[in-house]
């Protein structure tokens, strides 16, 4: 018997659209293992924003890593890649409503409590963002009234400045991931 179930998994994987389907059905998986039902759909709507960013704006290759890890109350969700551009944040509200394009990081915002991005080494940047994955032991019930939550609200609209600053003081540097899916 595992009493530590593993909180890390990692893919790596090339970022073409066949293969974004598969990484996005691992992280459910996974996020079911771990019984994190409730992060599923924010989890793979980011996951899949950011490697279709991957899939349309990397250079000089498409191969990135994937990385889920809780750490404490937070499930961390980053893509690592080999294009040291850091990722362009426009104005969403500067999106034409039928642009097919342009608003991948504003979803991630919107549906995170966090996200930023930082240079990975020499050649490369990682996209990251949270998700609280507070149990519901951390909410608090009223008779008569549905839980609330103890934790501060996320604002409805905003931007991490960290494309600015691209230092990332949230989060210790690992070793390099290593593939857990062959392929």
């Amino acid at each position: 018997m595992i009493s530590h179930p593993s909180r890390h998994c990692t893919v790596e994987l090339q970022a073409l659209p066949s293969r974004i389907g598969q990484v996005r059905r691992i992280v459910s998986a996974q996020l079911r293992y771990w019984h994190l039902d409730p992060l599923i759909d924010r989890a793979a709507l980011g996951v899949t924003e950011l490697l279709t960013n991957v899939h349309r704006h990397a250079q000089p290759d498409k191969t990135c890593v994937v990385e889920i890890e809780l750490v404490l109350d937070q499930l961390m969700v980053s893509v690592h890649d080999h294009d040291p551009r850091l990722p362009v944040v426009g104005d969403i509200d500067e999106v034409s409503p039928t642009a097919t394009c342009g608003r991948g990081l504003a979803m991630v915002a919107a549906v995170s409590e966090n996200w930023g991005v930082r240079p990975d080494g020499e050649s490369g940047k990682v996209v990251w963002f949270a998700l609280s994955a507070a149990t519901p032991a951390t909410a608090t019930a009223t008779p008569g009234r549905s839980p609330r939550r103890t934790a501060v609200e996320k604002p409805a609209h905003r931007f991490v400045t960290e494309v600015e600053h691209p230092v990332d003081g949230h989060r210790p540097q690992h070793a390099p991931a290593r593939s857990a899916v062959a392929g």
